[in-house]
């Protein structure tokens, strides 16, 4: 006999409103006018996507050693595998190749080993990769130690310049901004003053005019007959361009901090300088690390503005290689080969500044 008061057991939800089919159902099919916008919306994908995938996949030529080979009617990407070695290296010595990517494998080494948690030493690593390795990878590229052939920074291009200017404009430019942010909430009115004056100078320029004027006003300044690289002079110029958008990112994190932070440290008994490094600034680095970020993706692509001064970065080697005369016509196959490199590297710089989030929990969940 079954006992009325007992309950029965609760029955699974229908199959309608679970799973795949209840999402699409309650998203994209909840009413007439949603189902409308879906099939339109699919429809539109679909002229998009299809012609797409053909250009780039089906249709694409792959093989071959001039445009000769190019005869389906899809993508080139013979173009691209014919001078894949002027978008890597630019005007480098073929024979040298093998030192920019020893270098930049050196590069990639140290930072797999600072990202691994049982390395010890990991302050010596760190101080090495800031100092040392720079020193290295310098020799490498220009060459002049251990019989290496010279080679002049007029000959570096392609990705292997982007990734030195934008390297060398991301390293250099946090600590300056940092130091100028720090200036910015000064009490002495002297550093504050320059600070601010700093900041806003090289905010209020565009980068394409501090490249020219860093390119041709910079010589000016020095002694006469003194020779000044062109590279130099533009990493001078991206340096002091990104270090004061970076004061402000630095500063808006500086402002997040509640006072008491800044009380605490004095209870403790610690200096101007000791509780910025040990209390201050750890939590202000934190809590801005999507602007940081922000800035160094925003800093890897203006790296294309080089082009003012004359110097062949990825972008440009592309530019330079679908205006052959050899290969007139396959423009759209050389920007599409720079937008997936560009993309690339954004995209990782992204998604580490999110798992470094997450790994140093800059949320305020409790």
């Amino acid at each position: 006999m079954i006992n009325q008061n007992s309950s029965l057991p609760d029955l699974p939800a229908p199959i309608t409103n679970v799973g795949v089919i209840g999402w699409l159902r309650s998203n994209l099919f909840s009413s007439l006018s949603n189902t409308l916008l879906t099939l339109l919306a699919i429809y539109i994908i679909y002229l998009v996507i299809v012609p797409t995938v053909n250009w780039v996949f089906l249709d694409s030529d792959w093989v071959g050693e001039s445009r000769d080979a190019c005869t389906s009617g899809g993508a080139c990407w013979v173009f691209i595998a014919a001078r894949f070695n002027l978008f890597m290296y630019g005007f480098y010595p073929e024979s040298g190749y093998w030192r920019i990517n020893l270098a930049f494998a050196i590069l990639v080494l140290l930072l797999v080993m600072l990202n691994i948690r049982q390395v010890p030493r990991k302050g010596w690593l760190a101080a090495f990769t800031l100092t040392g390795y720079p020193v290295i990878a310098f020799y490498l590229f220009s060459g002049g130690l251990f019989g290496l052939e010279t080679v002049e920074t007029s000959r570096w291009g392609g990705l292997s310049l982007t990734l030195v200017l934008s390297g060398v404009g991301i390293v250099a430019s946090l600590p300056i901004g940092i130091v100028l942010a720090l200036g910015r909430n000064s009490q002495m009115p002297i550093v504050k003053s320059a600070s601010i004056v700093f900041i806003e100078f090289w905010r209020g320029v565009p980068l394409i005019t501090v490249l020219f004027m860093s390119s041709v006003m910079l010589p000016l300044f020095l002694p006469e007959g003194t020779s000044f690289d062109k590279l130099l002079r533009a990493m001078i110029g991206i340096v002091l361009f990104e270090s004061a958008y970076m004061a402000e990112v630095v500063r808006g994190g500086l402002a997040a901090i509640p006072r008491g932070q800044y009380e605490a440290a004095k209870a403790l008994g610690l200096n101007y300088w000791k509780s910025m490094a040990l209390i201050i600034l750890p939590q202000a680095l934190k809590l801005v690390i999507p602007g940081i970020v922000n800035t160094f993706i925003a800093l890897f692509k203006d790296t294309t503005l080089v082009l003012i001064i004359g110097l062949f970065d990825l972008l440009t080697t592309v530019e330079a290689g679908f205006k052959d005369v050899h290969w007139l016509g396959y423009a759209l196959e050389g920007y599409v080969f720079a937008a997936l490199v560009y993309w690339i590297f954004c995209f990782s710089m992204s998604r580490y500044s999110q798992n470094l989030e997450r790994k140093l929990h800059t949320g305020h969940a409790r």
